[in-house]
């Protein structure tokens, strides 16, 4: 599982290119969200306790929105998420006197995964995966997807109600946020998910792509026919684009108050200065460098708020180097 990888990470810190040391910190930075973006999160926070080792920076997993609800709070400094924020989150964080800074950190390719002992699918279409998974849906076995299939029952798994990757999915998938079939084994922890799918023939999950890569020996990704023919979630497919419709960005939220105490601030310029190398450690595609470098300017000018659904342009680099007026 991931968690053997994030405690390794420590001891590999040839290539990771870790930013020097400064002075000697002091303090606590309090992260909390979503589990896609926790092991980028982790990793970077297992490197960072090497170089400031009185900074104790503890990271939770509540899900995206169960972290923005402890963010918005004030019981955390930083929120991991898989997906932008909400505006009823902005209006939430607004009343509570809260300003944040959005910051990309990687590329993330949501895997639909079935076990290794399924030997029937060989592509989903996003028709496919709706009718499998929107509210009231009448699919209950493999057969009832494709007539060739077996009439197995089918036994879906997916993320948590609070999870940004089920957020992500029932938007993209289903058409609205939040919108899917009730009858489904849900967890906010990706491992579960993991050996639930991987333990049965009969069962389709998704989650991240770094649970699945991670897992790969016990897991076969199910290639996406977007419309351009199947293709399967890799680094070159989730980073080109051509893994459609479920390639996304993930972010991290700081704090603006939180950002001005100099332990918080140091860990987010070691977080972004050193995401490309830990990124790739864990699974995810790093973001191209020129955005890393906007959201280190995000982070100095605090620049706050968010770039989505203001309608400049369509790339990540667009609509952060518009937003951020470079």
């Amino acid at each position: 599982m991931l968690k053997t990888g994030w405690m390794m990470l420590a001891l590999l810190t040839v290539g990771v290119g870790c930013v020097e040391a400064g002075p000697r910190l002091k303090g606590n930075v309090r992260i909390d969200g979503s589990s896609t973006v926790f092991p980028i999160t982790e990793a970077v926070a297992e490197e960072y306790r090497a170089v400031q080792p009185k900074v104790r920076v503890t990271v939770g997993i509540s899900g995206t929105g169960g972290g923005f609800k402890k963010f918005y709070a004030g019981e955390t400094d930083i929120n991991d998420a898989s997906r932008p924020i909400k505006d009823k989150e902005i209006a939430q964080a607004q009343e509570a006197g809260i300003e944040f800074i959005e910051l990309p950190v990687a590329y993330d390719g949501l895997s639909v995964v079935v076990s290794r002992e399924n030997t029937w699918v060989d592509h989903l279409t996003p028709a496919e995966l709706k009718r499998m998974w929107e509210p009231g849906s009448t699919v209950m076995t493999w057969q009832d997807v494709r007539a060739e299939w077996p009439a197995e029952k089918l036994h879906l798994f997916g993320p948590g109600t609070d999870s940004g990757t089920f957020d992500y999915f029932t938007e993209v998938i289903n058409g609205k946020s939040q919108a899917c079939r009730a009858d489904f084994t849900a967890s906010e922890d990706d491992n579960v998910l993991v050996k639930g799918v991987a333990g049965d023939p009969h069962a389709l999950g998704f989650f991240g792509y770094a649970y699945y890569v991670e897992n790969r020996d016990q897991l076969r990704a199910v290639p996406i026919d977007g419309g351009r023919g199947p293709v399967a979630p890799s680094s070159e497919s989730i980073n080109n684009g051509t893994y459609t419709p479920l390639s996304r960005p993930i972010f991290v939220y700081v704090s603006v108050d939180a950002a001005a105490r100099p332990e918080v601030k140091d860990f987010v310029e070691f977080y972004l200065e050193n995401a490309p190398a830990l990124v790739s450690e864990v699974g995810y595609v790093p973001l191209p460098d020129e955005i890393y470098t906007i959201a280190r300017e995000r982070l100095d000018g605090k620049i706050t708020g968010t770039v989505f659904g203001d309608g400049h342009g369509e790339s990540l680099a667009d609509l952060f180097r518009v937003s951020s007026g470079t």
